[in-house]
């Protein structure tokens, strides 16, 4: 009987609650968007405890108050904290959070292009071998060696 009443308030009050066909798609589409404080990743219109049904109950009554998305969406973060919002706000700290990853994988490209370019640059600076003769690479290492010499970098042979 003590589960009964429950269940029974909650039908009353969910039906005093006539919400139109739009409204009671938008209450769920927002409903979709917050997670329930209890279970892991799950919204509210899939979870199964008292809390979710209680805080969808919450979302048609603003719904039916006329009350925008983005208030909805304020009221339970303040309520719960952002954790709550299955798409928090990209903003504070959220932007951090959303922007290293593509600031980690532009400052890798960085470094990678870097890299190629310094290895092409040392590869264009070896003299390449005119058609008449052979490549000799131990030929190549010494012209290179004398080249430095005479330009006064030294290290000598």
């Amino acid at each position: 009987m003590r589960r009964l009443l429950p269940s029974a308030l909650g039908l009353l009050l969910s039906a005093s609650l006539a919400l139109t066909p739009a409204q009671e798609t938008r209450a769920q589409h927002l409903g979709s968007n917050l997670r329930c404080p209890i279970c892991t990743g799950v919204p509210i219109t899939e979870s199964p405890n008292d809390i979710s049904r209680e805080m969808l109950r919450e979302v048609r009554e603003q719904v039916a108050a006329g009350r925008s998305d983005r208030d909805i969406y304020a009221y339970f973060a303040a309520r719960y904290g952002n954790f709550v919002l299955l798409d928090p706000p990209k903003e504070g700290a959220g932007v951090l959070l959303w922007g290293a990853p593509l600031a980690a994988l532009a400052a890798g490209g960085a470094v990678l292009w870097g890299f190629l370019h310094r290895k092409r640059s040392a590869q264009e600076e070896a003299a390449p071998p005119t058609a008449d003769e052979p490549f000799d690479p131990y030929l190549a290492e010494v012209q290179r060696r004398t080249r430095r010499a005479g330009s006064g970098e030294g290290g000598g042979a």
